[in-house]
């Protein structure tokens, strides 16, 4: 895994993130083996893509579920922009194989899109950050459902999300962008899955979730523009929780 985060391939400015993503550390946590069938959710610019991507490609797969392309039918501005992106990303892997390999890809946009698979196929399923933006339009239970038909029994949800402060066990308070991690998990479960592990690899403790554009304002949007930047700077980017679940197997009976 060393090599590929230390990689040329990698801009100066994704290794900068390191510090607040910790890749190496967070792919461990889920248990990822370069032998397995991983499945990318919304990779975005492919910042987890181009680590995962090499370190599959001789003895793994990896297929990125990336936002559906843009055939002239897309009003919304956030999802016009999403369909630059994915396609910015399949352009840079067409460009250079010898670094990324083999990659499939298939488009992920619910409620219409949905087909992530072959049922019960991938050892992993990874999603970074983008819970939020589906239980926002209402269909994060619905893709919770789809990860776990297209997992193995026993195989892996790893799940990074900007995480919401908990005021009690029945309340917190949730800025824009974030999540409460009770709810994620409970999503979770209603879909099948059973919890394994929570880890705090990805927790910032300066985040204090209140800010006008909710975790828009911290690195790297920095939606505020100049006001307060160096104070958002300084914080960093979100405090995340990171938790893995797995798909249970059959019950023998």
């Amino acid at each position: 895994m060393q090599q590929w985060l230390d990689s040329p391939q990698r801009s100066s400015e994704n290794k900068a993130r390191d510090q607040y993503r910790h890749p190496g550390e967070t792919l461990g946590f889920f248990g990822l083996q370069p032998t397995q069938k991983v499945l990318e959710v919304w990779p975005a610019r492919g910042w987890y893509t181009e680590i995962l991507a090499p370190y599959l490609k001789d003895q793994g797969e990896l297929t990125i579920a990336n936002f559906r392309h843009n055939d002239g039918s897309l009003e919304d501005e956030r999802k016009i922009f999403w369909a630059k992106l994915s396609a910015r990303l399949d352009a840079d892997i067409r460009k250079n194989p010898q670094h990324f390999g083999a990659v499939k890809d298939l488009e992920f946009d619910p409620p219409a899109m949905m087909q992530l698979g072959p049922v019960n196929y991938y050892d992993k399923v990874l999603s970074f950050r983008n819970s939020h933006i589906w239980n926002e339009a209402g269909y994060l239970l619905d893709v919770y459902r789809a990860f776990f038909d297209v997992l193995k029994p026993g195989g892996t949800l790893g799940l990074v999300e900007h995480r919401s402060s908990r005021l009690s066990e029945i309340s917190s308070r949730a800025g824009e962008g974030y999540l409460d991690e009770y709810y994620v998990i409970s999503v979770a479960q209603q879909a099948g899955f059973v919890l394994v592990e929570r880890s705090e690899i990805n927790a910032n403790p300066l985040d204090t979730k209140d800010y006008p554009k909710g975790v828009y304002a911290l690195p790297p949007t920095l939606a505020m523009g100049e006001i307060n930047r160096a104070r958002y700077l300084a914080i960093g980017e979100s405090d995340r929780m990171t938790l893995r679940f797995i798909k249970p197997l059959p019950t023998v009976q």
